[in-house]
Formats: C-alpha cells, structure tokens, sequence
C-alpha cells in the first residue's frame, strides 16, 4: 500500500477529530503538545485561520495529523508499504517508516519551519498553475526569475516566487492558455532557489536526529525524484535540498506504481494528494483518512484494501 503524507493548505478544526481519541496516537499528540505548548487536539479548535495556516504551526500541525493518523491503524497497519510525502510530508513521511522517533521529528519540523522563515523574502508564496506543459511553464517562469516549486503532473505545478515577479508570471500563465491559476495558503516560496539558504543548517539538524534506515518492508521515497532512499545519509541530503529544489511529486506516484502497490491511503490533513493520484490508483483502493467516519471503518478498509 502506498501511504501518502500531506502538506500545507489543507488544516482546519477538524483535523484530528477522527483520532483525537484513539490511545495508539495518544504518544504523537503528547509529543507535539510538547512543541506547540498546547495540545494541538484543542489548538485547532481555538486558532484563527492566521495561525492555522502560519508556516511555524502548519507545519508542525500537518506532521502531527501523519503521523496520529498511521499510528492510529494499530494492528491494521500494512504489512508492505511506500511512503511519499508532500512537501512537510516528506518529514511526516521519515516518522511514519521508523526513520526518525515523534518527538524529535517534530522538533525537527520546528526547526524547518523556522529556517524556512528566515530565508524566505516578506512577500514570497506559492501559485498552483494547471493547464500548461512544462516547456511553456519553464519559458514563464525563467523569464521573470521565479521557479516550478513542484510537479503535480504533465499539465500541472506549483510555482514559488515573490511580488510582481510571481504576479507577472501568473498572468503570463493565463494569457498563455493555464484553466487555473490559484494562489496557495503557504506564505513561503518552498521548494525553490529563494530558499537556498535555509538547506544547509536543515541537514545539521537533520543529522543531530539520528534517522536510520527504515525496515526493508517498508520503501522511503525522496520527493525530488521519487526513488527509494536505500542509504541514509543519501537519503538525508534529499531531503534537506527540497527545501529549495523542485519536488517531482509525479514522479513519486509513478514510483508507488512501478512498486506494485494497489491501493493508496493519504493520512491527511485533507483529501488532495488522494484525489490527485486518480490516474495511478483504482477508485475503490484509493481513500483519505478524512473519508471515514469511524477508526474502526478506517482499520477494515486498509485491511481490505491489503489482503
């Protein structure tokens, strides 16, 4: 089973409502109540969409819903899984396949938020574009010095800049033939050149984590190129330059495929990247965690969805 981890955009008060009380996740709630100061179960309930959506808690918010929502499966938990993660989901990712231990992937993830702040200009953000090729996108986006932030798929991306650069590219998007043109919840330019200075100190924080290998059962995807992390300190390195290179999330999903998984479960927050893998996934094996009602729905269907 593919096991899909989310990133920003997607948090709202409901969150965490389907494991808030499920004793499995009971550890990573602790853990991140610990970095935020509050339990994050409350947090979401309380914050204004600012907070919510603010890079410094996002962050921490959508590795924390990863990783309550495996740990939650308990006993129905796949045998044989690849993890992807989106953007933060990456990290989430590294704590869902025993890469990293909760607690201090989640300081981690403080950490990357922090230097992702720092680096980032005053009036940087991200722009969904679909309905453009690459080549018409790439000839765009160089010309007025901003950058494809991620692959979606061959019509769709997300572009990262700043000010009238980024608005200027966004128009000529538009004029160019783009359906959407759709300005994200992320206030930071991730994933491109602009935040070139905050990779470096990741990775020392990164290393001060320890991450090992995950079990063999189990396949780690880098999200810039979507191939298995077989060395760790590889692995690690990938992982800090995403920071500021282009993710290829497709490539990440034709590399879930070309693993044999079957089915596909995005722990969330949100339904986007479940949606979005239509394509490599039949319908009935592809869900989110947002989709049940009940843990015990959730549970039968993975173990459904795996036998």
């Amino acid at each position: 089973m593919a096991i899909l981890c989310s990133g920003q955009g997607a948090q709202n008060p409901g969150m965490f409502d389907l494991v808030a009380t499920c004793s499995e996740a009971e550890p990573v709630f602790a853990a991140a109540s610990l970095i935020l100061g509050q339990d994050p179960r409350d947090f979401v309930h309380r914050a204004d969409a600012a907070d919510l959506y603010s890079d410094r808690i996002g962050q921490i918010l959508c590795c924390t819903a990863a990783m309550a929502a495996w740990e939650a499966l308990g006993s129905a938990k796949p045998r044989s899984t690849v993890m992807a993660g989106y953007s933060v989901g990456e990290v989430a990712a590294w704590g869902c396949a025993g890469a990293i231990d909760v607690e201090p992937l989640l300081r981690l993830v403080q950490q990357r938020a922090v230097l992702m702040d720092n680096a980032a200009p005053a009036d940087g953000r991200l722009v969904a574009i679909v309905g453009l090729r690459r080549a018409t996108l790439e000839s765009i986006v160089t010309r007025h010095a901003v950058s494809i932030a991620i692959i979606d798929d061959v019509d769709t991306f997300v572009i990262g800049g700043a000010g009238t650069d980024l608005d200027a590219a966004c128009q000529d998007a538009a004029a160019a033939g783009a359906r959407r043109v759709v300005r994200l919840r992320v206030a930071v330019p991730s994933h491109t050149p602009r935040l070139g200075s905050a990779s470096a100190p990741f990775r020392e924080a990164l290393r001060a984590t320890a991450p090992r290998l995950p079990a063999s059962a189990c396949r780690l995807l880098s999200g810039i190129d979507g191939t298995s992390v077989r060395d760790i300190e590889a692995g690690a390195d990938k992982l800090a330059r995403q920071i500021s290179c282009t993710i290829d999330w497709a490539a990440c999903l034709e590399s879930c495929q070309a693993c044999l998984a079957e089915a596909a479960l995005e722990l969330g927050p949100g339904t986007i990247l479940s949606r979005g893998a239509a394509a490599w996934f039949p319908a009935r094996n592809l869900r989110a965690v947002e989709d049940f009602r009940s843990i015990a729905g959730l549970r039968d269907w993975v173990q459904a969805a795996t036998r």
